[in-house]
């Protein structure tokens, strides 16, 4: 098993608030305060537990430098990291529950957690905590999953009752897909094609090379975007676009220091 895989497989990557306090050097108070300004986004187990990214982490130390280094307080700390590109703004509503939608899919084909786990290399255990929301996994796994359901990422989204032309950002479906990475999907009902607005946080990425049927189209709007079409890298930035066939092996990320927000459009619907 790769080491990408392994550590899927664990919790290790995973800090409980107390680790993280003392990482950060404040109280866990303060980092519940933070939290709920946007600026951590922890898992939460089965007990209402919080797990920690070790990219919470980089966040909560970056908002303690600007406390006690700069004298801003909570408030301006969010403002300013928003406007960096590094703390994503609230959306009306929360994101779609993916870990309960892929236990419905496999149960409503009646496979057991350890037939599927086997299929995609991935361990039991992992798969479990993934369909009870209590861990994320890598785009990659997530691919590997749509792909074995045959199904694609608009079936990960809440289902929405308009099928309006017209999609505003305050009706917008939003899906965290992956620590540091977000979709927001821009066409609803059953489109040829699959228009999301990916939000990519600094460091965030697909971490492994993947395929799949189709033609992809990105058009950078902020920040900067790497993706390797099998051994050749790119580098986009704002304003570039860029073409590929999706059965090319691809991985991309964010090499940038802020947020970089892509328009990237899927034909076929696919993942």
């Amino acid at each position: 098993m790769s080491s990408k895989n392994h550590s899927e497989n664990s919790s290790t990557d995973y800090l409980k608030i107390g680790d993280v306090a003392k990482l950060v050097g404040v109280s866990p108070s303060a980092i519940r305060a933070w939290e709920s300004l946007g600026l951590a986004h922890p898992q939460r187990t089965e007990s209402k537990y919080r797990l920690y990214t070790r990219e919470d982490v980089k966040l909560l130390k970056r908002a303690r430098y600007l406390r006690k280094v700069r004298g801003l307080n909570a408030p301006a700390i969010v403002q300013l990291l928003k406007r960096q590109g590094a703390v994503r703004a609230p959306k009306n509503g929360t994101s779609s529950a993916i870990g309960a939608r892929l236990r419905q899919l496999r149960t409503k084909r009646g496979l057991s957690l350890a037939a599927v786990a086997e299929k995609i290399n991935i361990s039991v255990g992992f798969l479990s905590a993934v369909e009870r929301s209590h861990m994320s996994a890598s785009i990659t796994t997530l691919r590997k999953l749509a792909q074995f359901y045959k199904s694609n990422i608009l079936e990960f989204f809440d289902p929405g009752e308009s099928h309006s032309p017209l999609v505003s950002p305050k009706t917008r479906k939003v899906l965290d897909v992956a620590p540091g990475i977000c979709m927001e999907l821009l066409a609803v009902g059953n489109p040829v094609m699959e228009a999301h607005l990916f939000r990519i946080a600094s460091g965030a990425g697909s971490e492994e090379s993947y395929t799949h049927e189709g033609e992809e189209f990105l058009y950078v709007l902020r920040g900067e975007f790497a993706i390797a079409l099998e051994k050749e890298e790119y580098r986009l930035k704002p304003g570039d676009s860029f073409y590929f066939e999706s059965t090319t092996p691809h991985r991309w990320s964010n090499p940038g220091k802020v947020e970089t927000q892509v328009l990237w459009i899927n034909t076929p619907p696919t993942f």
